[in-house]
C-alpha cells in the first residue's frame, strides 16, 4: 500500500504524462493545420496566377474580336456601296446608250433650226434649248465615265510639269482671275506611273472646285511630298475658301450630290474618286468652315498588276 507521499506523486506523474500527450496531440495538429493552410494558399496562388493569365489571354481575343466586328461592319458598308454603284452604274451604261442617240439627233436639229431662224427672241430660245440639250449630253458622260473609266494610258509623269501644264491651261478661266494660284510641287519629286489624262482631269476639278469655293483675294496652293515608308506621292490641293460644312462633307463623293443649285451635276468628285481608285489609289476631304479645304490624293509610284496600256515615254505632260 502507497502511503499519501506515494500516491500523491503517482496522481502527479499520471498528471504530467497526460498533460505531455495532450500537448503533443495539439502540437501534431497544428502543424497539420500550418501544412494544410500553406498548401491552401499556394493552391491559392496558383487560381489567383491562372486567372491572371487567363485575364491577359482573354483581353486581347476580345480586342481582337472586337476589331473583327468593326471590320467586318465595315466591309458589310463597303459591300452596300459597292453593290449601289454596280447598281448605278449598269443605269448609267443603259440610260446613256437609250438617250445619247436620239439627243444627238435632236442637236443638230436645234443648229439647224438656229442658223435658219432669223427671229432673236427665237434664236434666245433655241439656244437655250440647244444649252440645256449639251448639259444632258455632259451629264450622260460623265455618268459614262464613272461607271466605266476607260483603260490607263500608264507613262512616267513629272508631277511637277503636270501640274504646271494643268495650271496654264486653267490660267484664262475666270473663276481663277483675282486669285493667287500657286504649284508647290518639288521639281525633284521622283516620275509616278499613271494616266496623265485621267490625272489631270482630277487635279482640273479639284482646282475649279477650289475656285469657286474661294472668294477674290484668297490662296490655292498644290503641293506634293514623297511618302517612303508605303513608296506613295501625297498631293494636296489647298485653298482659303468658305469650306464644307460637317453635315455635308459625307457625301461630297455621292453622286449627283451638288450644293451648285442646278450649276453642276455633282459627279466630278464621283469621277476624282474613281479615276484615283482605278490607280490603287485614295482621296479624302478635310475642311474647316470658313477656314478652308484640302483634298489629299494619295498615288503609288508605282502601278502593280495594273489592267493598262503602257507607253515607253519617259515624261508626260498635259
Amino acid at each position: 500500500m502507497l502511503g499519501v507521499a506515494g500516491r500523491t506523486a503517482f496522481g502527479f506523474a499520471a498528471t504530467t504524462l497526460a498533460a505531455v500527450a495532450l500537448f503533443r496531440a495539439h502540437t501534431r495538429r497544428f502543424f497539420r493545420l500550418t501544412t494544410e493552410l500553406k498548401r491552401t494558399h499556394r493552391r491559392a496562388m496558383q487560381l489567383e496566377r491562372e486567372r491572371d493569365q487567363a485575364q491577359q489571354e482573354l483581353w486581347p481575343r476580345l480586342c481582337e474580336e472586337r476589331e473583327l466586328h468593326q471590320q467586318k461592319i465595315q466591309f458589310q458598308a463597303q459591300l452596300s456601296e459597292y453593290e449601289k454603284y454596280a447598281a448605278l452604274a449598269q443605269l448609267a451604261l443603259g440610260a446613256a446608250h437609250e438617250i445619247n442617240n436620239p439627243l444627238l439627233g435632236i442637236l443638230s436639229h436645234l443648229e439647224l433650226e438656229l442658223k435658219a431662224s432669223t427671229d432673236p427672241e427665237q434664236g434666245l430660245e433655241i439656244e437655250q434649248c440647244i444649252a440645256g440639250a449639251k448639259r444632258i449630253s455632259a451629264t450622260l458622260r460623265g455618268l459614262v465615265n464613272y461607271a466605266r473609266p476607260g483603260p490607263l494610258m500608264l507613262s512616267r509623269i513629272n508631277l511637277h510639269r503636270l501640274v504646271a501644264d494643268t495650271l496654264g491651261y486653267l490660267e484664262g478661266q475666270p473663276l481663277l482671275r483675282g486669285k493667287q494660284v500657286e504649284n508647290q510641287v518639288p521639281p525633284d519629286l521622283p516620275p509616278i506611273r499613271a494616266d496623265a489624262n485621267q490625272l489631270s482631269q482630277v487635279l482640273m476639278n479639284l482646282l475649279l472646285n477650289a475656285a469657286e469655293a474661294t472668294v477674290a483675294g484668297g490662296k490655292i496652293a498644290i503641293a506634293a511630298d514623297r511618302l517612303t515608308l508605303v513608296d506613295s506621292i501625297e498631293i494636296r490641293v489647298t485653298d482659303t475658301g468658305c469650306g464644307i460644312a460637317p453635315d455635308v462633307l459625307p457625301h461630297v463623293f455621292e453622286p449627283f450630290f451638288t450644293t451648285k443649285r442646278g450649276k453642276g451635276t455633282g459627279l466630278g468628285m464621283s469621277i476624282s474618286q474613281a479615276y484615283v481608285r482605278s490607280h490603287n489609289g485614295e482621296i479624302r476631304v478635310d475642311s474647316v468652315v470658313d477656314r478652308g479645304t484640302t483634298v489629299t490624293l494619295t498615288l503609288p509610284i508605282r502601278q502593280v498588276n495594273a489592267d493598262s496600256n503602257e507607253t515607253e515615254e519617259n515624261e508626260v505632260v498635259v
